[in-house]
């Protein structure tokens, strides 16, 4: 092993320079960098966010709403341009002081309620709609339990692992075992608790099968950190075919465009406003 040895300083000081691909708009300080005024569209539901995994979930779950025909669940879906630090913008700080896509309005309240972590904008809208989540009590429990591992998992396999595999200056061995080898665990966790029932939570599609879904799905897929061959993905046969399954269903692949950048030009739907946006897409 490479001596990599770092003995910290008494005090921390910032280096701007450092912290790999995203260091431009890493600081450790909070609050807005810039005036700017959020758009507000015509729905009851403005989301801001960008098509990355904790965004997806939340784009998925709203498009699962529509498709059951909630019209209430109609949303405005504005990008936010993370790389460009558009989330210190002052009008989404003042939705989330943490600076972190997804946030949304629900301006079907008065005033209009603010809703930031992903997880927590699921919850509300399961409670809110009365679907995707069970109603009976131990049902809520096991399903809230898993929507929470997300919560508490994914920061170890993309803070941690996606990072130091993926974005960080240097490869450094001990860090990517170390996260390596939890999100392996993870995905032994997935897989055993698949092997037993269709869904994350149970015999039914939930928030948290959209929660988790995103993450460890584009792991598997190896459309995040290109690291399926080195984690061994294939040999997770429960949690793959639980992924193809939920890659499948038409809202899934409605909500992953929303918000999206990148890629195929017809595989993109940077903002959308209405169902005719889809319409247009072909989908």
């Amino acid at each position: 092993m490479t001596d990599n040895s770092y003995t910290p300083p008494k005090v921390w000081t910032w280096d701007k320079a450092s912290g790999g691909q995203f260091a431009n708009i890493n600081r450790p300080i909070a609050g807005p960098t810039h005036d700017k005024t959020l758009p507000v569209g015509k729905h009851p539901l403005q989301l801001y966010s960008l098509a990355t995994p904790n965004g997806v979930k939340v784009t998925i779950l709203l498009e699962e709403l529509l498709a059951l025909g909630f019209d209430g669940a109609e949303y405005d879906a504005w990008l936010i341009r993370i790389n460009e630090g558009e989330q210190f913008g002052s009008g989404f700080v003042e939705i989330n002081p943490n600076s972190k896509i997804p946030a949304l309005l629900d301006h079907s309240q008065n005033p209009p309620l603010r809703l930031f972590e992903s997880g927590s904008i699921m919850l509300y809208l399961a409670d809110k709609f009365g679907a995707f989540i069970p109603q009976d009590a131990a049902g809520r429990a096991e399903c809230l339990n898993w929507l929470f591992w997300q919560m508490g998992s994914a920061p170890f396999l993309g803070g941690g692992f996606g990072h130091f595999y993926a974005y960080a200056p240097e490869k450094y061995e001990y860090p990517i075992n170390r996260y390596a080898m939890e999100v392996k665990r993870q995905l032994d966790v997935l897989d055993r608790q698949l092997a037993e029932q269709p869904y994350i939570a149970g015999a039914e599609y939930s928030i948290a099968d959209m929660a988790i879904w995103p993450w460890y799905g584009g792991v598997v897929t190896n459309q995040v950190y290109g690291a399926a061959e080195f984690l061994e993905a294939h040999t997770y046969t429960h949690l793959q075919r639980w992924v193809e399954e939920i890659a499948r269903r038409p809202a899934v692949q409605r909500g992953r465009l929303v918000n999206r950048t990148w890629g195929d030009a017809s595989e993109q739907l940077p903002e959308r406003h209405a169902a005719s946006d889809f319409d247009a897409l072909g989908k």
